[in-house]
């Protein structure tokens, strides 16, 4: 047994986190707009444990550019606060996430979104904080076109300071809040979340995204395919914490991680070629463009490596970490998009219980990870596998809870409540 318990989110998405997921003979095409397919996931979810379901957000059609094949469910789907209020009302204990971007928000709206999910579920609110960085998205709020990386961010740190004080009682009076992107004067009209403060996520890996995580957030998503790149994630975000004040414990790290999961070794590479089989490559490499935010790798051979890319204002973190991939493993364009079609450069684990088990527990006692946000291939099929298999082998190790110990989205991580 040990007292340092794993962390563990449910990423919710549709039919799944494969990009083929929703070509699946055992997928739900409508899951996106089915609230009971939703709910079902939460329970499924809450009955093992979990900390906390996710729901990531953009405000456009998921990448518009990559071939319509692969837009059949996956830009169909409910905003994702209103999602969550539905599912705190089907749920007790586990904790409600939603991504919610900072470049097409105000601070006084999306904080009072958030803290009224924090009362309606009794302390079980967090926000995802996320600058976009899609110039689709741009396109639909009448910007002119994506804002710089650096800009982004600097709004970012404004916007939190403006929420995190809104949370806490202020502005107020004739002070308010006066600063270069905002302008509030009144609180919000709502009493103090029952947690203290909405849990702050954050997942931006870029050296600016670590330094505002390490000032604001409580939590931090990341994706590292390697020990070695997690460890030194997390070595370096947990390093950034006391030039704020902070205690190392004070963030919890929880990497994505995406599991096949069977009950034989074979059974699941089974499984994993199955999926693996219905990505066609027009699909995976348009997918593979769009976040290194290339034109199109097609003009490039694809049985040939990947060309030397030029900077971008896109996904920093996500295009370095597939760039240094592709060296590293000497993959083809057309092997590195299927490799990144299935889980978007995350983490994967193909295996039995104890094979996934062993990872997690690797990286876990190895001060690479305080958790993971777990990304099923399709639902619900690789939720309940996780769920029945899995998690009854990491508690067996005394890895993961057995029960619920408090009530709130803050009691589970283990996080202080805010002054």
């Amino acid at each position: 047994m040990t007292a340092r318990q794993m962390k563990l989110g449910a990423f919710l998405w549709a039919t799944g986190h494969h990009i083929a997921a929703w070509r699946h003979p055992k997928a739900h095409v409508k899951a996106g707009i089915d609230i009971d397919h939703y709910i079902a996931l939460a329970r499924t979810a809450e009955a093992a444990k979990f900390d906390l379901l996710f729901c990531e957000d953009a405000a456009g059609l998921r990448e518009a550019d990559v071939n319509i094949a692969s837009q059949t469910s996956r830009s169909i789907g409910f905003e994702p606060i209103s999602l969550l209020s539905a599912l705190a009302v089907q749920t007790s204990r586990i904790g409600l996430v939603s991504t919610a971007s900072t470049s097409y928000n105000e601070p006084y709206g999306l904080a009072r979104a958030f803290l009224s999910l924090d009362h309606l579920s009794g302390g079980r609110a967090g926000w995802n904080l996320v600058t976009s960085a899609s110039p689709i998205e741009a396109a639909n709020f009448g910007a002119t076109g994506l804002r710089p990386h650096a800009d982004r961010y600097e709004r970012a740190r404004e916007f939190a300071r403006v929420v995190t004080a809104l949370w806490r009682g202020a502005p107020g009076g004739a002070s308010g809040h006066d600063g270069q992107s905002f302008s509030v004067r009144d609180p919000l009209d709502l009493p103090h979340s029952p947690q203290g403060a909405p849990v702050m996520v954050q997942a931006g890996a870029s050296d600016v995204g670590r330094d505002l995580a390490a000032r604001t957030a409580d939590v931090v998503f990341t994706a590292a395919q390697t020990f070695a790149e997690a460890k030194a994630f997390y070595d370096d975000l947990k390093g950034r914490l006391a030039a704020y004040g902070r205690e190392p414990d004070d963030i919890k790290i929880m990497p994505g991680v995406a599991p096949v999961v069977a009950q034989t070794e074979a059974e699941a590479r089974t499984k994993y070629e199955e999926l693996q089989e219905l990505i066609p490559d027009d699909v995976g490499v348009a997918l593979l463009s769009s976040y290194l935010s290339i034109s199109d790798l097609r003009r490039y051979p694809l049985d040939g490596p990947l060309p030397e890319l030029p900077d971008s204002e896109g996904m920093k973190s996500r295009q370095a970490l597939v760039i240094e991939q592709s060296r590293r493993d000497g993959l083809s364009i057309r092997e590195l998009a299927r490799h990144f079609a299935g889980a978007r450069g995350h983490w994967r684990i193909v295996g039995t219980p104890a094979q996934v088990a062993d990872e997690l527990q690797a990286r876990f006692e190895g001060g690479a990870a305080d958790g993971f946000n777990v990304m099923p291939s399709y639902f619900p099929g690789e939720l309940d596998a996780f769920a029945t298999l899995v998690v009854p082998e990491l508690q067996r190790r005394g890895l993961f809870r057995k029960d619920y110990e408090g009530r709130t989205l803050r009691d589970h991580l283990g996080l202080k409540r805010p002054v």
